[in-house]
């Protein structure tokens, strides 16, 4: 990659990586060191846990050259957290957010909704939290049931059941568009797909979907399409760019609303802005049409 060009961040990912041996830390992010010097790379990115980054740990980050660190918060519910027996309670997040911050380390947020003991009320007050603490970006995962895992357990004792896929479509579209109305980018949304998860032998139940970004982005243009219908239209020009997620993952959020406005059509013209839509009302933007309650949400 080094040799094409293409800079960037270094990151290690695949683990926690602050619960690493200090040694073997020191010994992967010494490797990058010369590249940092000459400039090759910009930065290192790494993942972990909250209750992994001490104050120790964090001086052995910066001064190690790593510019961007990913933590995985999950909830700031206690219950949350002590049902799915993270070791932890949400002030480890709170802190270790706040001292990655002040050292004046790039930090991201990982949410993972539908865990034991949680709620769409406790995902959307999570996510309230998470965006109070001005993180960089978030990525949102929807909590699947692996096999041979504590989890899996509860969920075959029926102690637990994940969310369906239509109700994490729904949740994470909400939070979406919550991030997107206070310009927090979401790096992702689910699980990157595998050759596991997509066979079925890593993943015993959940909300699993190849494609579920595109679910949850066409999500948001059903909502604005369905308003515009609702309002007597019967069509809406969008970007080309926007055109797969507006008509839908396999076209279902057009057949979605011609089953109630027959002749309802979503057509891609040029001249329409991104994220915008265009009908006889006017050109309105997709953020604007596919609006939630506020009165729900604390921030």
């Amino acid at each position: 990659m080094l040799e094409q060009g293409e800079g960037g961040e270094v990151a290690f990912y695949g683990g926690t990586f602050t619960l690493l041996p200090t040694a073997e830390q020191q010994a992967y992010l010494g490797v990058v060191a010369p590249y940092l010097q000459s400039g090759e790379v910009s930065g290192i990115r790494v993942s972990t846990r909250p209750d992994a980054l001490s104050i120790e740990q964090i001086s052995l980050l910066k001064g190690s050259g790593v510019s961007t660190v990913e933590v995985g918060c999950q909830s700031f519910s206690a219950d949350v957290l002590a049902r799915s027996d993270r070791g932890h309670g949400p002030e480890a997040a709170l802190q270790a957010v706040s001292r990655l911050q002040q050292q004046g380390i790039r930090t991201g947020i990982q949410l993972m909704p539908g865990l034991p003991g949680g709620s769409r009320h406790e995902a959307l007050a999570s996510l309230g939290q998470a965006l109070k603490l001005r993180p960089a970006f978030m990525r949102i995962y929807p909590a699947v049931v692996l096999r041979d895992t504590p989890l899996a357990t509860q969920y075959q004792t029926e102690l637990f059941s994940p969310l369906t896929l239509d109700e994490a479509v729904d949740l994470c579209a909400e939070m979406l568009w919550h991030c997107q109305r206070l310009s927090v980018p979401v790096i992702r949304i689910g699980l990157q797909a595998s050759e596991g998860l997509d066979r079925g032998d890593a993943m015993l139940a959940g909300p699993y979907h190849p494609a579920f970004g595109q679910l949850v982005r066409s999500r948001l243009w059903q909502r604005a399409l369905l308003k515009l219908a609702r309002a007597g239209m019967m069509s809406a020009l969008v970007h080309r760019a926007d055109l797969a997620d507006a008509l839908g993952n396999k076209r279902h959020n057009i057949v979605f609303l011609q089953q109630e406005y027959s002749h309802f059509t979503v057509r891609a013209v040029p001249g329409v802005a991104r994220q915008t839509l265009s009908s006889d009302l006017g050109t309105r933007s997709l953020h604007e049409l596919a609006a939630y309650p506020l009165e729900e949400f604390s921030f």
